[in-house]
């Protein structure tokens, strides 16, 4: 029992507590320091707690200032679709984009004046001092849109309202790489909703402007074995899988295996919610975590098994009735004697990538890249930073018998060998020069002595900005060795190494291109003393007079090119085609928004030895963005008369192209399949398409190997293609090695220069009814190896006739008609 006194202190000693209580809760000063060696301010609880009012930048405010101005031209582009467009799928696209860029503009409006910030109206854009946000349109843009209609008008909106689109996006992007942007929830709630609805709306207008292309290869079906195909003017002819041990078996299309959906629960079963049973202890402590069992087995399906691009097919070299396919994974031979059943006759199991193949003599050379790449050609790479077991380089491999190729040599560069170019057949000393492109990382010194990645302008010795030029012995080719690293893009003025295209944009809507430091591709011409070079930001012209020692005489750049990826001479050396691997061949960049001077050919003249551009062409068929599409490898189609190109597009395909007015190319043929799978993108399609004695060969990167023969149409001859398929028995043929055509003297040859001028409409009907029949004579003459005086007499006088048209005329009727007169003389030359 507690006293009295006890009592009296207990009430005394709550009293208190209840007093400190008090007094602790007072407010005391909330002081907010000055800058260094400035005085603080005493600051009430209020504006202490004024969150608003600290959880925006000057860039928050810039952004959605200018995302209103950035609306409201979109809505007045969406209110010009009703009276000019008569598609229903239009109307309704515009009205959704008009009410929600509506109902944002107000969420913007409220959100600036919330915080009595100045408010822009929605007009602010017509001023004539107003700084257009990206993708705006200008006013001259916003003119052709309404002067617009119908079928014109769908496809202008569609391109001005995805670049519109777009512009917001970048408008985004900008903002949150700001330090401190977008820290307010409903501001940062606002910009992943424009990231994501127009993200989708670009999907969509992409594929609505996709389908007003009618082109048979839009929207083909999808599919490995069975997808859809198109084509015109080709004809498949023969189609093979790729061989065993070049594929995964367990997968071999590549394509991701998709966990099967889950069985949704009945109306009797529980789900039991286990994040109900979780304490708000445990979530605030991050103990939120399901342990997973150590001996359960990994579910296969939780880590989809993509395309691997060690099995890749790449590129192709054909040596009489041989063909050797390169791949990441080494290389496999084929035997063409018969185009139409190609016979697959030994495979060569070298991974290393990039498996690209040429041959000189009976050495076959192949490109090793990776660090994955043996010595020993072992399947289990090499896991040391630093071995003397790794290659990069090149490989050398006797093929005197194709199907038992041997090892023979192997020279090792500082950043690998991405491709090769044989640059010539053997010299009188029996040496062959290869140039090396290496664009992978410089090896360690540790590994590769002498290599290093330090800027030219502090280390002369650098392995960045040159090439490898490579001696070949062929009767030791395990003595080849480097001879010598000439710096191509030096600045002959001021001899700075690294001379050419630093990297970057070149403007406003401009492309941001690759730094100048190393070649993809070299294509040499040795009849001509040339090669052009594709190397990352600029197209180059070499003399390669002295193969060891390669000058480059001239260079180009392109505002749309990102990665000069590949080259290729007209016949007769005036031309050249460069190609830009925009989005480095894994990307989508043929849809129908992509820019057409992106990712796209760029035609060049040669003219005094300088490059003067012509032209760009890009296929014209837009493809989906699960399919990877860019300019990539292909070759010329020699027809006589005419420069031919056929391409491959990864997957948007083959594609047969006219260039002989390099200022307006043509398709004239092509060949399209599917998506290799529906709903992600798969890299597929075609590495490189290449003519070879009368049929066009593709390496198809996931499905196997592809031939094609063109067919004649209105914009190819039967003849004309006859006479492209003439060919040496023994000839040899690589990738970026071109050699000059000289058509023989024989009938269908005439015939296709005379097909030619009968499309132009400048040969009379009679004169092609007298030179037939004279052919029609000679044809069979020749086939029974007899002579004929008078024919011969004959043949010489329409040479003559033809010789005096080719003289009244210029251009390319001029040169028909002259090469015309020649071969009728060479004719005639054989019947006597």
């Amino acid at each position: 029992m507690k006293s009295g006194y006890s009592k009296i202190t207990s009430c005394l000693l709550l009293a208190l507590s209840g007093l400190v209580a008090t007094q602790s809760l007072a407010q005391v000063p909330i002081i907010q320091p000055g800058a260094p060696g400035q005085p603080g301010r005493i600051i009430t609880a209020e504006e202490a707690s004024d969150l608003a009012s600290i959880q925006y930048s000057a860039g928050d405010v810039m952004f959605l200032q200018g995302m209103i101005s950035h609306h409201a031209q979109a809505m007045e582009m969406s209110a010009l679709v009703e009276s000019r467009s008569n598609r229903e799928t239009m109307n309704l696209m515009a009205e959704r984009i008009s009410l929600s860029q509506d109902d944002e503009i107000s969420m913007m409006q409220d959100w600036l004046g919330e915080r009595d910030l100045e408010v822009p109206s929605t007009d602010a854009h017509h001023a004539g001092d107003y700084n257009l946000m990206p993708g705006m349109l200008t006013n001259e843009d916003m003119a052709q849109l309404e002067a617009a209609s119908g079928d014109q008008f769908d496809r202008l909106f569609l391109e001005f309202m995805i670049q519109h689109h777009e512009g917001a996006l970048e408008m985004v992007e900008n903002l949150l790489d700001q330090r401190g942007a977008a820290q307010d929830p409903v501001l940062y709630a606002f910009t992943s909703d424009v990231t994501s609805d127009q993200s989708a709306e670009i999907d969509r207008m992409d594929l609505m402007l996709a389908g007003f292309n009618p082109d048979p290869r839009v929207n083909l079906e999808p599919g490995f074995r069975d997808a859809g195909e198109a084509a015109l003017n080709l004809q498949l002819v023969a189609s093979l899988p790729k061989p065993d041990g070049f594929f995964d078996p367990e997968n071999p299309s590549g394509l991701p295996n998709r966990p099967e959906p889950e069985e949704s629960l009945g109306p009797d079963d529980e789900e039991v919610d286990t994040a109900e049973e979780l304490t708000n202890e445990d979530a605030v402590s991050g103990l939120a975590e399901t342990p997973a069992d150590e001996d359960e087995e990994e579910n296969e399906n939780d880590d989809p098994r993509p395309s691997l691009l060690s099995f890749s097919n790449t590129d192709l070299l054909f040596s009489g009735d041989y063909l050797v396919a390169g791949n990441y994974h080494g290389f496999n031979t084929y035997d063409i004697s018969n185009p139409s059943m190609p016979q697959h006759i030994s495979s060569v199991v070298c991974p290393g990538g990039q498996g690209d193949v040429s041959l000189v003599g009976n050495l076959l050379i192949m490109s090793v890249q990776e660090t994955r790449g043996r010595l020993d050609c072992g399947l289990e790479g090499v896991p040391e930073p630093n071995s003397q077991e790794r290659v990069q380089g090149i490989r050398i491999f006797d093929i005197s018998d194709f199907s038992m190729p041997i090892q023979v040599g192997a020279v090792q560069t500082c950043r690998g060998s991405h491709t090769h170019t044989v640059v010539s057949e053997p010299n009188e000393n029996n040496i062959a020069y290869v140039y090396v492109s290496g664009t992978s990382g410089v090896r360690d010194d540790e590994e590769l002595a002498g290599c290093s990645d330090d800027s030219p302008f502090e280390n002369s010795e650098s392995a960045l900005f040159r090439i490898e030029v490579i001696e070949i012995p062929m009767e030791r080719p395990e003595d080849a060795r480097i001879i010598n690293r000439p710096f191509i893009f030096a600045d002959p003025d001021s001899g700075v190494l690294a001379g050419l295209w630093e990297g970057g944009d070149h403007g406003p809507d401009t492309q941001d291109t690759r730094e100048t430091n190393q070649c993809h591709d070299i294509t040499t011409f040795p009849e001509i003393g040339l090669a052009a070079g594709a190397c990352s930001g600029n197209g180059i012209l070499l003399d390669i007079s002295d193969p060891a020692n390669p000058l480059r005489i001239d260079q180009v750049i392109d505002p749309g090119f990102a990665y000069w990826h590949s080259a290729t001479f007209n016949n007769d050396g005036t031309k050249v085609i460069f190609t830009d691997e925009w989005g480095g061949g894994g990307r989508p960049r043929c849809r129908a928004s992509d820019p057409m001077t992106w990712g796209a050919d760029a035609f060049y003249d040669i003219v005094d030895g300088q490059l003067e551009f012509r032209s760009h062409y890009k296929l014209s068929a837009p493809q989906t963005d699960t399919e990877n599409c860019v300019a990539h490898n292909g070759s010329l189609i020699p027809v006589p008369g005419r420069d031919i190109f056929v391409q491959a597009w990864y997957q948007g395909g083959v594609s047969v192209v006219d260039f002989t007015d390099s200022s307006n190319p043509v398709e004239i043929a092509f060949f399209d399949r599917g998506p290799l799978d529906e709903e992600e993108l798969i890299t597929a399609g075609y590495w490189s398409t290449y003519w070879y004695g009368g049929h066009i060969y593709g390496t198809e990167i996931a499905r196997g190997l592809d031939v094609f023969s063109l067919e004649p149409s209105d914009f190819i001859t039967a003849n004309e293609i006859a006479a492209a398929s003439l060919k040496d028995a023994d000839l040899t043929v690589n990738a970026q090695t071109q050699q000059q055509v000289m058509w023989p003297d024989v009938p269908v040859v005439a015939r296709a220069y005379m097909d030619q001028l009968q499309r132009s409409n400048v040969i009379a009907g009679g004169q092609v009814l007298q030179l037939n029949t004279a052919l029609d004579q000679a044809e069979g003459l020749l086939s029974s190896n007899s002579s004929n005086s008078g024919l011969a007499n004959e043949l010489d006088e329409l040479a003559e006739a033809m010789e005096d048209e080719g003289n009244d005329r210029n251009g390319r009727s001029r040169a028909r008609y002259l090469s015309l007169a020649t071969t009728l003389e060479g004719i005639a030359g054989q019947l006597r």
